[in-house]
C-alpha cells in the first residue's frame, strides 16, 4: 500500500473496531486477488472504508464528484477514488471502472447508487449489470448492518452502533449472461440477482 491509503486503512481500521465493534462474517468468502467487482449495499459514508478494510492491498472506489475540492481533491485520488456525476451519470465513470476491472483492479460498486434514507435495501440500477458482463469479472456480495444508525444519512454526527460486515460467496456470470443479448433487460436482471445476494446475506 502507499503510504496515504495506508494511513487511512489504518486510522479507519482502528476506529471501527474501537469505536463499533466491527464484526466479519463470512471471511473464508473473501476474494483476496485478482480482479473483483464488489458489490454493498449503501448506508453511510463509513461503507467505502468499511469494506477498504476488508482487503489487505488497495482497491479503487467511488466518490461524488462535488468531494474533489482543494486538499480533498488530492486525498480522495490518494485514496484511489473515480469522481462520479450523480446528477448527470454518464458512461464515462462506468468505462472508467471497466477499465480498472480489465486491468486487475478490486473496485467497490453500490447498486443502489446512493444512500439508504432509512437503512432499508433499495433496488439496483442496471449500471452494476452492465459492469458484471462488459468486464466479465467474479462479484463479491458484501452487506453492510449497523453503519445507517452508525451515521444516518443527513445527521452528520457519529452514533456508538454496532458494524457487521457481512461477505457473501463469489458471483460467477455464466456463459450465457455474459452475452447479454436483450442488452439492458439482460443488465437489469443481472443487476436485480447481485442485490438479491446481497440482500441474503
Amino acid at each position: 500500500m502507499r503510504w496515504v491509503y495506508w494511513l487511512g486503512w489504518m486510522a479507519f481500521g482502528a476506529a471501527f473496531r474501537t469505536l463499533f465493534g466491527l464484526k466479519i462474517v463470512g471471511a473464508e468468502n473473501l476474494i483476496s486477488e485478482g480482479p473483483v467487482l464488489v458489490a454493498s449495499n449503501h448506508q453511510s459514508f463509513l461503507d467505502p472504508p468499511l469494506i477498504g478494510n476488508l482487503y489487505q492491498t488497495e482497491m479503487v472506489f467511488l466518490a461524488r464528484k462535488t468531494l474533489f475540492v482543494g486538499f480533498f481533491k488530492w486525498l480522495y485520488t490518494q485514496w484511489n477514488a473515480i469522481p462520479v456525476d450523480q446528477e448527470r451519470p454518464d458512461m464515462g465513470s462506468l468505462k472508467t471502472i471497466i477499465r480498472k476491472l480489465k486491468e486487475g483492479e478490486r473496485v467497490l460498486v453500490f447498486p443502489e447508487g446512493e444512500r439508504t434514507l432509512d437503512g432499508t435495501i433499495g433496488p439496483a440500477a442496471p449500471g452494476i449489470g452492465l459492469i458484471a458482463v462488459k468486464s466479465a469479472t467474479v462479484i463479491q456480495p458484501v452487506r453492510i448492518s449497523g453503519a445507517h444508525e452508525a451515521l444516518p444519512r443527513g445527521s452528520g454526527k457519529i452514533r456508538f452502533a454496532r458494524i457487521t460486515v457481512s461477505i457473501g460467496k463469489p458471483i460467477r456470470l455464466t456463459a450465457e449472461d455474459l452475452k447479454a443479448t436483450d442488452g439492458k433487460e439482460s443488465y437489469d436482471r443481472i443487476a436485480k440477482q447481485i442485490m438479491a445476494a446481497i440482500e441474503a446475506l
